[in-house]
This record gives structure tokens, sequence and C-alpha cells, in this order.
């Protein structure tokens, strides 16, 4: 099986590629089939975040590209950026990752949240796309609100996001 444990330069040329869903490239140990069935283990830092277009350097030298699979999504599209502002507002206080880009927002289909949006006068359509949401502005990806003491959700919950003196 082939080993990876670092990222390599983006401009790097692939031998081979990895498509991963998003909830999957949050993973910083997995296991996964590269687009030629070779099956490789990822060991990467804690905490990584792959991206589509990222690239990954194997043990053995190889460099893999990394592709955002499609997803079923929910987009909403408007015009109006304070009715943008208010959908992502209420997804954001839901703790929802999202996808901005201009006029449009995305997000991991769920018809609670759908219905949500729809009551705020957005038109809401399912879409099957890759999905790049926000890092967040205190870290390098999306996260549940609520921590494990381990990283990996076995360890006691902790919250405080900053020490306290």
């Amino acid at each position: 099986m082939m080993l990876i444990e670092a990222l390599a330069d983006r401009s790097a040329e692939p031998s081979d590629t990895v498509v991963l869903r998003f909830e999957t490239r949050c993973k910083s140990r997995l296991r996964a089939k590269l687009a030629s069935g070779e099956v490789c283990g990822l060991f990467l830092p804690r905490g990584t975040v792959l991206r589509g277009g990222d690239r990954l350097q194997a043990g053995d030298g190889r460099i893999i590209g990394v592709v955002a699979a499609d997803e079923s999504l929910m987009e909403v599209v408007s015009e109006d950026p304070l009715l943008i502002a208010k959908a992502a507002y209420h997804l954001g206080n839901r703790h929802v990752a999202v996808e901005l880009q201009p006029g449009r927002l995305r997000f991991a289909a769920d018809h609670v949240l759908g219905e949500m949006l729809r009551g705020l006068g957005l038109a809401v359509v399912e879409v099957e796309a890759p999905f790049e949401p926000e890092s967040g502005a205190y870290g390098s990806h999306p996260h549940p609100h609520g921590h494990s003491s381990d990283g990996e959700g076995r360890g006691p919950r902790i919250h405080d996001h900053f020490d306290k003196r």
C-alpha cells in the first residue's frame, strides 16, 4: 500500500489522482483508492484539510493530485446581498459549513435548512458539485462547535477556544 505523509507543491505534476468528498478531505488518517485502483494510506498532520487541486507526496516520491468529488448540495442564488448575508448568518448560526461565491451559497443537502432558507424568500435548488466551504476565521477548517481533547472525537469534549488567564 502506498504511504502518503506530506503535501507537495500545488504546481507539481501528479502521476495519479484521488477523488474525495469534503468530509473525507478533513480527515488526517484514512485509506483511499486512487484513480488507478491502487490503495493508499494518508497519514497527514492533524488538522490538515485537503482542497481540490492540492498535491500529495507519496513515500516513494510519486505526486498524487487531490480532486474534490461531486456531492449532493443545496444552492441559493440571489442578486440581493442582504438576502445572501441573512442566509449565511442563519446557516453559520447553525454551524453549517458553507461555500461562498459571489451571489451564491452552497451547503450540504439538508431539507430542513432548505425550508428555512425558502422561508427567507430564497429559491433553493439541489446540485451535484464539488464542495469547498470556507475555512473559518479561527482555524484551518470547518468543525463542529465542541471539540474533543484528542482531536478525533473520542476524548472528553472541550469548549473553550482560548486560554482564559
